[in-house]
C-alpha cells in the first residue's frame, strides 16, 4: 500500500523565516532610514514559494525576520516584482 503524503507548504516549513508585507507607512519609515528607493532594496519575485498565501502584489515591500542564536532577531527587506 503506498502511503499518502502530505504536501508542506513553503510559508509553514520550520526552515523559513516570517515574512510579512509591510504597511505603506512601514515602507515609508524604512526607505527614509536607509535612505534609499524600493528597487534599490533586494527584490523578490511574486511568485516565489516563501510568500505564497500572502497576497503580495507587485510594489509591496516585505519583512523578512530570522531567528539567529548569536544574534537574536535580524530583520532583511525586499521589494516585490513580476517575474
Amino acid at each position: 500500500m503506498a502511503s499518502k503524503k502530505i504536501p508542506i507548504l513553503v510559508p509553514d516549513h520550520v526552515y523559513v523565516p516570517k515574512h510579512e508585507i509591510m504597511t505603506k507607512k512601514e515602507a515609508e519609515e524604512v526607505l527614509q532610514k536607509f535612505n534609499c528607493q524600493p528597487t534599490e532594496l533586494p527584490l523578490i519575485f511574486v511568485n516565489d514559494p516563501a510568500i505564497m498565501g500572502l497576497g503580495v502584489k507587485p510594489g509591496d515591500m516585505i519583512k523578512i525576520t530570522r531567528k539567529s542564536s548569536t544574534a537574536g532577531d535580524s530583520l532583511y527587506y525586499r521589494y516585490v516584482v513580476e517575474v
